[in-house]
């Protein structure tokens, strides 16, 4: 199954929840017929399940966008190219074709409604993709977007299409999202079987999270469950919006000095206490009970 660990904001505890979930699950790992965990950091512009999963990257390759070049020995400067842009990223003034690259989305309708055949495209690369195997044993691939570049899900959406298998059915594939509620995080939920939300038992964390839901339901359609974190500090509020909305909470993680100590220290909570490895796997269970497995 494919799995979207996400939070409407940042600090929530969501690569915690990812990173541990992946090593609990494949340390029970035992023969071929068991799920294999694949792990995908797709928060590109700051990824950092890699500091917690030590991967070994055994492959690189440079990813990006398809974006318009003319030739303009057949370039008529007829401006039906710039017509067709959505994105305002190619205008024609007179003899000129201007295109502007960071407003491309690579979509190629400029070059499919060329009748002259002048516009050809070239990558523009935006980041890079590593792949290889994490500790767990488990297989690995993240997302890094180049510095300066403003579009990061291209970079998801690549990320996704080249590391998760067509018989994804047969693993746990665990995508750790971008905190928010913006395309990147979209770019990443989309297409997964269920959305896990782990949020925090505040004021801010309850605001965040009704966002996060609303895309992942009302947007995309998909089915959501929550962890709570820090749990026992805040209020209720949380567990009443939970409620309301029927959505599970499937494991509380208490406030604890511990947890964030090993945070800190790079060290994975089900090593650092390895009574959260069962609870962990106890989580996996029951996110395959939500998802319907």
């Amino acid at each position: 199954m494919i799995l979207a660990v996400a939070s409407g904001k940042g600090g929530t505890g969501k690569t915690t929840v990812a990173v541990n979930l992946a090593l609990a699950v494949s340390s029970q790992r035992t023969n071929q017929s068991d799920a294999e965990v694949i792990f995908l950091d797709c928060d590109v512009e700051a990824p950092n399940g890699a500091l917690f999963l030590h991967p070994t990257i055994e492959r690189r390759q440079e990813v990006g966008l398809l974006i318009p070049e003319v030739d303009f020995a057949k370039c008529t400067y007829c401006g039906r190219c710039a017509e067709v842009c959505q994105y305002s990223a190619i205008a024609v003034v007179q003899r000129k074709v201007l295109i502007f690259a960071e407003l491309c989305h690579g979509c190629g309708s400029c070059a499919l409604n060329c009748a002259e055949g002048a516009i050809r495209e070239k990558l523009r690369v935006s980041g890079v993709i590593e792949q290889g195997l994490a500790r767990g044993p488990m297989r690995f691939a993240q997302g890094v977007l180049n510095v300066g570049e403003a579009m990061s899900v291209p970079v998801i959406r690549q990320l996704k299409q080249r590391a998760i298998p067509h018989d994804a059915h047969r693993c746990l594939v665990i995508l750790d999202a971008p905190p928010g509620t913006s395309c990147p995080v979209v770019e990443t939920m989309r297409g997964a079987d269920l959305v896990l939300m782990v949020t925090e038992p505040t004021p801010f964390g309850l605001h965040d999270l009704r966002l996060a839901v609303e895309v992942a339901r009302e947007e995309l359609g998909l089915p959501v469950a929550v962890v709570i974190n820090q749990d026992g500090v805040g209020d209720e509020g949380v567990d009443r919006y939970c409620q309301s909305e029927g959505l599970r909470v499937l494991m509380r993680i208490p406030m604890d000095r511990r947890i964030a100590e090993a945070y800190a220290e790079g060290r994975p909570m089900v090593e650092v206490l390895p009574e959260y490895r069962q609870r962990f796997v106890d989580l996996y269970r029951r996110i395959m009970e939500a998802a319907g497995r």
